[in-house]
């Protein structure tokens, strides 16, 4: 019976992913009632539940599919017209096939569900129709379709099992066997499981069977692989880290070797958990649909990035977030048409879904146009409940005033219903995207409509980090989370930290940068000895900027993320904890716990530093952002920093040769190196540092790694080009920093390069 059971297990597998699609093709169906593909691929689906439920002894399952088939086949003949009842009733039957499914899954039988009415709706609608539209073709469209071939006759035509063999179980049937054709053969050993499931699914359908080129792996199986390609990346860092004091060449290369292919396999690993968002998509046009109809409006879903790609366990934690976002965004944001109609708008409102990768992120916006959020009745609202004073109300600019939204209970709405407003449980869809390291921000504007955007991290289990030291301990902080790292020398860290209200800041181009000392929050060793120097690592937690203070800065590297006890769970300032590459392990800073226990992140200290900031914000406009870096010795340069992907310190002994030129094997392709002083002509270099400074420029998915001696600084500063036409790979010099510093001209560069021309 264990065989038997696991060709029950692929078959609701089957329908359910089945099921999943049905949704979205009925809302596109009511779209356009007449396609002929839809009609077909609905029908189909419905077709092989009845079928295969028929055979496997589901007769409950096979009377709701049946008579849903009825109807479908109908309408895939022309002799039906689709209408909001019909496509209602259809959808019912799609509920209640899934709730029979779950029934079945959960304890291997059909349940206690009566779905006698549901049938009898369906077999009503279809006669009304019938009688008011008096087709003149086939009395019945299950008489007039082709009859199934059974599975006694497809698997002897597949030569898997013999004529007496059939007539055999067939005559056990006839004396009273309850079991199933397929589940005698079986168990007589006439056949095998899969021939029998490949014979239903050829009976169920006539459509081409399932892909071979795709293969269903339990998702256990998967996280098992993904912990232990996470201890082999423990492993990794440890023989790297073993290896920098080492000098055995053979070593060394081996090592490399191992780094690359632990690489290669985590990507690998990852890819298998990554699914398309379009599969949590697909279920909200039909709660689109089910609550627009209840409210009387009219909404058209529109989904752009449904390909994006995120990590299972990610998708689980945004299902029900999105799902309450758009719920609130059709109850309270979507207004009714004759309002619409009245505002100069379509009666049919729009709601968007987009989702796009944007630097290790995954960005999700989902957008209305309806009546946005009415700032001045929030501020009412807050007034009333006692959350502001009119005095604090009168100076909150409007971004405060949004984010009011996100406090528990907080709504506008006229009145409760069972949906209610926008703003209730918007605390818990913060929250929640909060807890997997993701941000949540929102625009409205009045009478226009409202945008709330999610960033959210790809994956969790293993993550790019900082590695920082502070109070004798070591910390890393998610890189998703840090924007710039600051170093402030001797005197001129005693100069530039200034107190404002009492608390430190930094003025970072003008703007005044709150600092929070990871050794006062920590309570660890003593605070950070000016004198020798500050290191600050520029973070940002909900929207906001600060720095936070440490001892070192040691290095960047993958991390396993570890859980923390449930003795740990409670503290808000740590998000996990890793192993170092020396077998210690390492406490991951939780960026938006440090920002609240330092009361940084706060809206009164984010509008004091705005107000002391206001005058000193003339100097940063119209000011350009460039990197400057040294080629040949001194000779200063730069190139916009919009045009640099990541700066990277590459080991000699990775250099590799493709013919003449000089390549590297990059994040899983071959990445061309220029080196700029050789290009240029301003020095041939005799031998090759141990590492070079490289600076990765992409463009269209194809990489060029441009090798410099020295990376200087990031200058945001207004320049003055002075240009030069001699020679074609720089664009001019200017004056930055005080110094004359030569204008690479990027993409002059890399097209004259004999290496690879960027496309």
């Amino acid at each position: 019976m264990g065989e038997w059971d696991e060709i029950i297990k692929e078959f609701l597998v089957e329908s359910s992913e089945n099921l999943d699609q049905l949704d979205q093709d009925f809302i596109e169906l009511e779209k356009n009632p007449t396609s002929k593909e839809l009609l077909g691929r609905i029908f189909r689906a419905i077709h092989t539940v009845k079928g295969t439920s028929g055979v496997l002894g589901f007769p409950k399952l096979e009377s709701v599919a049946h008579v849903g088939e009825n109807l479908l086949s109908m309408l895939r003949d022309g002799e039906l017209q689709l209408d909001p009842e019909l496509t209602s009733a259809l959808l019912a039957m799609v509920d209640a096939i899934r709730e029979i499914l779950r029934s079945i899954e959960g304890s291997g039988v059909e349940g206690d569900g009566d779905y006698s009415a549901l049938v009898e709706r369906l077999t009503a609608l279809k006669a009304a129709r019938t009688e008011s539209s008096q087709p003149t073709a086939a009395p019945s469209s299950v008489a007039a379709a082709e009859p199934a071939p059974r599975v006694g006759e497809i698997l002897v035509k597949a030569a898997v099992a013999a004529p007496e063999q059939i007539e055999k179980a067939v005559t056990q049937q006839a004396k009273g066997d309850p079991r199933k054709l397929g589940e005698i053969l079986v168990s007589e050993g006439a056949v095998k499981p899969r021939d029998v499931l490949d014979a239903l699914q050829v009976q169920a359908e006539s459509s081409s069977s399932v892909s071979s080129s795709s293969l269903r792996v339990d998702v256990n199986l998967l996280d098992k692989l993904m912990n232990l390609v996470g201890e082999l990346v423990l492993a990794r860092n440890q023989i790297l880290q073993f290896t920098a004091g080492q000098a055995d060449t053979t070593f060394l290369s081996t090592a490399q070797r191992l780094n690359l292919i632990t690489t290669e396999l985590q990507e690998g690993v990852m890819k298998t958990r990554m699914q398309p968002i379009g599969n949590l998509w697909n279920r909200l046009p039909r709660v689109v649909r089910d609550l627009a109809m209840g409210l009387g409006k009219k909404v058209r879903v529109e989904m752009d990035g449904s390909e994006t790609e995120l990590d299972k366990t990610i998708l689980e934690a945004i299902k029900d977030p999105l799902t309450h976002i758009v719920r609130n965004a059709v109850d309270h944001g979507i207004e009714l048409p004759v309002e619409r109609t009245a505002a100069g708008k379509p009666e049919e409102g729009r709601l968007c879904l987009h989702a796009y990768h944007e630097g290790g992120q995954v960005n999700i916006e989902i957008s209305d146009d309806g009546a946005g959020i009415n700032v001045a009745k929030l501020k009412q609202k807050a007034l009333e409940k006692g959350l502001i004073t009119g005095e604090a109300a009168a100076r909150m600019p409007e971004r405060e005033l949004l984010n009011l939204i996100f406090l528990p209970g907080f709504s506008t709405a006229q009145q409760v219903t069972n949906v209610s407003g926008r703003g209730v449980g918007m605390d818990v869809v913060k929250t929640n995207i909060e807890k997997i390291g993701g941000i949540v921000d929102l625009h409205s504007d009045t009478g226009q409509g409202t945008t709330i955007k999610i960033k959210i991290p790809l994956t969790l289990a293993i993550i790019p980090a900082l590695i920082a030291s502070s109070g004798g301990e070591r910390f890393a902080i998610p890189q998703v989370s840090l924007l710039e790292l600051v170093r402030l020398e001797g005197e001129q860290a005693a100069r530039a930290i200034e107190k404002f209200h009492g608390a430190p800041v930094y003025r970072l181009r003008g703007n005044l940068l709150p600092l929070v000392y990871l050794n006062r929050e920590l309570k660890v060793s003593n605070d950070q000895n000016a004198r020798s120097g500050i290191n600050i690592v520029v973070l940002q937690a909900d929207g906001r900027q600060f720095g936070l203070v440490v001892d070192e800065i040691n290095d960047t590297e993958e991390i396993v993320v570890k859980p923390l006890g449930k003795q740990l769970k409670g503290i808000s300032c740590f998000a996990g904890a890793t192993i170092m590459g020396d077998g210690r392990v390492a406490l991951i800073l939780d960026v938006m716990g440090i920002a609240q226990i330092a009361n940084v992140v706060t809206e009164g200290h984010e509008r004091a530093l705005l107000d002391a900031t206001t005058k000193h914000t003339d100097r940063a406009l119209g000011q350009d952002s460039w990197l400057v870096f040294t080629v040949g010795g001194q000779r200063r340069m730069a190139i916009p920093l919009s045009m640099v992907s990541r700066l990277e310190e590459l080991p000699a002994n990775t250099l590799e040769h493709s013919g003449s030129d000089l390549v590297v094997q990059y994040r899983g392709q071959i990445m061309p190196l220029i080196d700029v002083a050789e290009k240029l002509n301003i020095r041939h270099r005799s031998e090759v540092p141990e590492t070079l400074q490289v600076i990765v420029y992409t463009e269209a998915g194809h990489s060029v790694g441009l090798v410099v001696d020295q990376i200087v600084d990031i200058v945001e500063q207004a320049v003055e080009i002075e240009e030069k036409g001699a020679v074609a790979e720089l664009q001019g010099s200017a004056v930055i920093q005080d110094k004359v510093t030569d204008l690479l001209n990027l993409g002059a560069l890399v097209r004259g390069a004999a290496t690879q021309e960027v496309k």
